[in-house]
């Protein structure tokens, strides 16, 4: 569970304002925006990645304190994928088949029509 950075008393993932000291957590009252902040004495543009790669146009850019487009540059955007190297060839194909019913009855269907016209 998170907890407010004001007053260090444990909020609810998706408050709005801390409940005990009302400070705000989210952006625009709103639950799916969150509002980053920057430590005391520092500013936010100086870890962002669109500051480094001057994308940003925030207008208190490069002194934001507070940033909802704030993205860390020693964090990826986008995780990356979980690729399994374990996989054999019978599974994947059994993988393959148990989620494509659909491709798997057209494959018989087209073999079938073939094994008559010989």
């Amino acid at each position: 569970m998170p907890e407010c950075p004001r007053c260090r008393q444990p909020v609810d993932s998706q408050a709005i304002a801390c409940p005990y000291c009302k400070y705000e957590l989210k952006a625009f009252g709103h639950p799916g925006i969150p509002l980053h902040r920057a430590d005391q004495g520092e500013f936010l543009c100086q870890s962002c990645l669109y500051h480094e790669d001057d994308t940003c146009n925030f207008p208190k850019r490069p002194y934001a304190r507070e940033c909802t487009l704030y993205q860390d540059r020693s964090k990826p955007i986008v995780p990356q994928p979980f690729v399994n190297h374990q996989g054999r060839f019978p599974h994947s194909v059994g993988e393959w088949v148990r989620r494509n019913p659909l491709g798997l009855a057209i494959v018989i269907i087209i073999i079938i029509s073939v094994l008559l016209a010989l």
